[in-house]
């Protein structure tokens, strides 16, 4: 619920109340249900009982067996403890929503002995446990249920929420999981994709910093790259954040959605990154440029820039979009031109 209030996450009850009164609202159900429209119609589903997943699958057709005890407000020792009582059920794969702290409970509760499949719906997905969307999870579940095929081992990562909310990315391997091996629909764990030389990465961001138009609105999305081109600005970027410059001067540090509308005019331009080894664009670690942001961005108005090297380590060699409104992803799809080096670009797939 925190990326598009600008949190770097909502472990924990005191963030969580925090993005509540920022105005966050839940967006998991809405995701699980496009994942569970695309199983079969014959699975059959055991479900944390209530709002933890029952309801849903019911309402989907499915037929469901609800876990655990109803509850209004759950807590990262229910994910745990429906998740082991599946294993002990013995299903055939294991089915969750969330980020990266989810994914954390899950491999508490089963480690490596139940196959999983993240839907990505959290704010931290650096982990190699989702696939690339609602769509693809629920897909991704129904091939491998019906066939049961190979599985790879994945990464469970674990980022420190309060170094992001300061500006510092600092995590650890909390360990491994198994998952379908589906490499074209699933999205691998965040890495440290090779980069460019400081000397290439500092000219090209020498080059964009030196072309901006006066008098135009810039959002400046996440990342070290786009940091690097605030520095030649002179500008006080937000590593993890979102920041808004015009003529040279910082507008807004670290906004969040409703920050980033109000300042919303014609010709805005958004300028962002990529995430290293996951190839997403929009939809991970910078979802205060959400759909409604984007949808009044024009196309051509959206500037990416990404080290050459980091571009070439992608596999699939596609960009990824997961802003969570279908028709702003078909929107932003189709072939995009990344700036790499001064003068030097890349055309990329750009796909869901």
């Amino acid at each position: 619920m925190g990326g598009r209030v600008g949190l770097k996450g909502t472990d924990g009850d005191a963030v969580l109340q925090r993005a509540i009164e920022l105005g966050a609202t839940p967006v998991a159900e809405g995701r699980v249900a496009r994942a569970l429209g695309r199983l079969d119609a014959g699975v059959q589903v055991l479900a944390g009982a209530g709002p933890m997943g029952a309801g849903l699958a019911t309402g989907h057709g499915l037929r469901t067996e609800a876990v655990g005890r109803a509850r209004e407000r759950t807590r990262a020792s229910d994910t745990r403890d429906m998740a082991a009582e599946m294993a002990d059920r013995g299903i055939d794969l294991l089915l969750f929503a969330g980020g990266d702290g989810t994914a954390c409970d899950v491999h508490d509760a089963v480690g490596d002995t139940v196959p999983v499949l993240g839907i990505p719906t959290g704010v931290k997905m650096h982990s190699g446990v989702f696939a690339a969307g609602p769509e693809a999870a629920g897909e991704v579940a129904a091939a491998y249920l019906r066939h049961p095929g190979r599985l790879v081992d994945a990464e469970v990562l674990d980022l420190d929420e309060d170094a992001a909310r300061h500006g510092r990315i600092a995590g650890r391997l909390h360990g491994r999981v198994r998952v379908p091996a589906e490499p074209t629909r699933m999205v691998a764990a965040k890495g440290a994709a090779p980069r460019a030389s400081d000397a290439d990465l500092d000219a090209l961001c020498r080059e964009i910093a030196d072309e901006l138009d006066p008098g135009r609105l810039y959002l400046l999305g996440p990342g070290a790259t786009t940091g690097r081109i605030l520095d030649r600005l002179g500008v006080p970027g937000t590593l993890l954040g979102v920041d808004a410059v015009r003529d040279g001067r910082l507008v807004g540090a670290d906004l969040r959605e409703d920050q980033l509308l109000g300042l919303l005019e014609p010709g805005a331009t958004v300028i962002a990154g990529v995430v290293g080894g996951q190839g997403m664009l929009f939809g991970r670690g910078n979802q205060q440029l959400s759909a409604e942001v984007l949808r009044r961005i024009e196309p051509d108005r959206i500037v990416v820039v990404a080290a050459r090297d980091k571009l070439l380590a992608l596999d699939p060699p596609w960009l990824r979009v997961d802003t969570g409104d279908p028709e702003v992803d078909r929107r932003l799809s189709g072939h995009r031109r990344v700036r790499c080096s001064p003068r030097g670009s890349i055309v990329l797939k750009v796909t869901t």
